[in-house]
C-alpha cells in the first residue's frame, strides 16, 4: 500500500490497523465489491437501538423502508406504494408493495408493518419511541394494507419512516435473534459478518425485488476514524468511495487525477451537549445548574474563527439545529465572541475560575482539533475544558446513560425540522441525553408536529431556537457540508443532503 508521504509517524499504528481489512478488500475484487470508507465504527445494528450517523449507512444497504426521500428531499415510495391521510389527519393509510422477501425468505406483508412498528413503539430501550411516539395503534386492514392510527395529527411522521423508524426487519428472525449481532431485513443487501473496529461485510441478496438496479455483489464497510488515513486509503485503491473528506483535504482530492469529489449542503450540526440532569454524578456543578455559566460558555466561543481554522471556511458556524439549507431554519444572529461578557456571567454565577468541565471528545483528529481550539477560547474566560479522547460508539453509550458532564457529538439532520429537535429537546425524547425540560419547549414541539400549515410551524420552530438559546442545553458549533471522495472508476453516485451513500444505479469499472 502507498500512503501520502506527509502523514505522520503517529498514524502508523493506525495504518497498520487498516492493512488487513485492505487485504481483505482486495482478495474479494474479483466478486465485484465496493470498499466504503466510514469515519466511525457503528452502533448496533439494529434499527430500534442504533443512533449513529454511520450505521444509517449499512441500514441504507441492507434495510427497506416504508418510504424514503429523493436527491430533493420529497418523499418517495419504498415498501409503501402509495398512503393517504384521513380528513382528520389521525389516520395513515397505507398499499404495501407486493412480492417482498425479507432476508431469510420470510414474507414482507401488512403483518410485518405491525410487528416493526409495535417494536419501535415497546422494546425497551428503543430509541425510536419519540420519534413515532404519536402511533396510537397499527392495524392491518388486509394483507398487504395498513392504517396507522394516530393519537393527534403528526406532520413529520411520514418522514420519520424514511429513516430507521420505517426500517422494516424480518419478524420471526428479529422475535428470536440477536438483531444487533446479525439483523435480518429486506434491502438490496444482506448481512454476512462483522469484526468490531475493522468491517461489515454485506452481499447482494439475490431474491431482491429490485435487484437490477443494483451492480455490486458484495459491499464492505471499513470504519477508519481519521480523515487522512480514509484518504490514504482511497489514493491507494484500498477503498472505491469514503464519506468525510476533511476540508483540508479538499485540494488535494481535487489534484488527484484518479480521484473525484461530490460534496452537497447537509442537514447535520455539530454541538456540546450538557448533562443537565441524567444522573446524579454529573449533573451537580455550575454547568448543569447555573443558565449563565452554559451561556458564558458559548459566548467564550468564536464559532467563525474555529470554522477558518480547523474547516478552511468551508464549514457554516451554527446556533440551532436547522442547517441553512431547511426552509425552517431561523434567521438568529449568532452571538459574537465577548469574552468580558462571559467572565461577567460567570461572576454572576458565582464561579471562582478557572471552572473545571470534563469534555468527551470523538477519537478522530478533526474533532480533536476542534476540541483543542475550544479548550484554548474558553480559557481565556476562567474555563477549563479536560479533554476525553473516546471512540464514537463508547461516547454515545456513555452520553445516553448519563456519565460525562460536556460531550461533542453531532447529528446528521433530517429533512423534516422535527427529527432534528423533537427527540433531543422533549422533556421524555429518547436522544435527550441531558434531560433538558421546559414545558412550554415541549407544548411547543407537540403543536409544532400536530399542524401542517408551513408558517405555523416556523412561527413555533422560531419559538424554541430563541428559547434554546437561552437555556442552552446544546450549544451549537456548526453546520457540515457532506463531502465524499471516491475513484473516477464510481460512477452513477449523487450526494443527497442526508449524507448517506444510496447504492442504487452505482457502478465501478475493474
Amino acid at each position: 500500500m502507498k500512503f501520502r508521504p506527509r502523514l505522520s509517524a503517529a498514524l502508523s499504528a493506525v495504518l497498520l490497523l487498516t492493512s488487513a481489512a485492505s487485504v481483505y478488500a482486495q482478495s474479494a475484487h474479483a466478486e465485484s465489491t465496493l470498499r466504503i470508507g466510514l469515519g466511525a465504527d457503528p452502533d448496533q445494528l439494529d434499527p430500534a437501538t442504533a443512533r449513529t450517523y454511520y450505521g444509517r449507512f449499512v441500514f441504507s444497504a441492507m434495510c427497506d423502508r416504508l418510504v424514503d426521500v429523493d436527491q430533493h428531499l420529497a418523499i418517495v415510495p419504498g415498501l409503501a406504494t402509495d398512503w393517504s391521510y384521513s380528513a382528520d389527519g389521525k389516520t395513515l393509510s397505507m398499499n404495501l408493495r407486493q412480492g417482498v422477501l425479507f432476508h431469510d425468505g420470510e414474507k414482507f406483508d401488512a403483518n410485518a408493518v405491525k410487528y416493526n412498528l409495535d417494536r419501535y413503539l415497546t422494546l425497551t430501550g428503543s430509541l425510536r419511541k419519540s420519534e413515532i411516539s404519536s402511533i396510537d395503534s397499527v392495524e392491518v386492514t388486509g394483507p398487504y394494507s395498513v392504517k396507522i392510527h394516530l393519537k393527534n395529527p403528526d406532520a413529520a411522521l411520514l418522514m420519520q419512516l424514511t429513516d430507521r423508524a420505517g426500517a422494516m426487519m424480518a419478524p420471526i428472525a428479529t422475535a428470536k435473534g440477536n438483531v444487533a449481532a446479525h439483523p435480518v431485513c429486506s434491502g438490496p443487501y444482506e448481512f454476512v459478518s462483522r469484526v468490531q473496529q475493522d468491517r461489515i461485510v454485506l452481499k447482494r441478496f439475490d431474491q431482491y425485488w429490485n435487484k437490477s438496479a443494483y451492480h455490486f455483489d458484495k459491499i464492505i464497510f471499513l470504519p477508519i476514524p481519521d480523515a487522512s488515513v480514509r484518504l490514504a486509503n482511497l489514493q491507494a485503491g484500498d477503498l472505491d468511495v469514503t464519506e468525510g473528506i476533511a476540508a483540508t483535504d479538499v485540494k488535494t482530492v481535487k489534484a488527484d487525477s484518479k480521484l473525484a469529489l461530490a460534496t452537497v449542503t447537509g442537514l447535520g450540526y455539530m454541538g456540546l451537549t450538557v448533562n443537565l440532569n441524567n444522573g446524579t454524578a454529573n449533573t451537580t456543578g455550575e454547568l448543569a445548574k447555573e443558565t449563565k455559566v452554559r451561556q458564558a460558555l458559548s459566548l467564550a466561543i468564536d464559532r467563525d474563527a474555529l470554522n477558518q481554522v480547523v474547516f478552511q471556511g468551508l464549514f457554516t458556524p451554527a446556533n440551532q439545529p436547522f442547517s441553512p439549507v431547511s426552509p425552517y431554519h431561523v434567521d438568529l444572529p449568532i452571538q459574537a465572541r465577548n469574552i468580558d461578557k462571559a467572565k461577567a456571567l460567570l461572576a454572576e454565577a458565582g464561579v471562582k475560575t478557572p471552572l473545571n468541565i470534563d469534555m468527551l471528545v470523538p477519537n478522530n483528529p478533526t474533532s480533536q482539533q476542534v476540541a483543542q481550539v475550544l479548550q484554548a477560547m474558553v480559557s481565556e474566560a476562567g474555563i477549563n475544558l479536560n479533554l476525553q479522547m473516546t471512540e464514537f460508539a463508547t461516547l454515545l453509550d456513555k452520553q445516553q446513560r448519563g456519565d460525562y458532564q460536556l460531550s461533542m457529538s453531532g447529528w446528521s439532520g433530517r429533512p423534516d425540522p422535527d427529527g432534528s429537535i423533537y427527540s433531543f429537546l422533549n422533556s421524555k425524547g429518547a436522544l435527550n441525553d441531558g434531560r433538558y425540560s421546559n414545558p412550554q419547549v415541549d407544548q411547543w414541539l407537540l403543536s409544532a408536529r400536530q399542524t401542517s400549515d408551513v408558517s405555523a410551524r416556523k412561527a413555533l420552530y422560531k419559538n424554541i431556537v430563541e428559547q434554546e438559546n437561552v437555556d442552552l442545553p446544546i450549544v451549537y458549533l456548526y453546520f457540515e457540508p457532506r463531502i465524499f471522495g471516491m475513484s473516477k472508476k464510481i460512477a452513477g453516485f449523487t450526494p443527497y443532503p442526508d449524507g448517506l451513500i444510496r447504492l442504487q444505479g452505482m457502478t465501478l469499472t475493474q
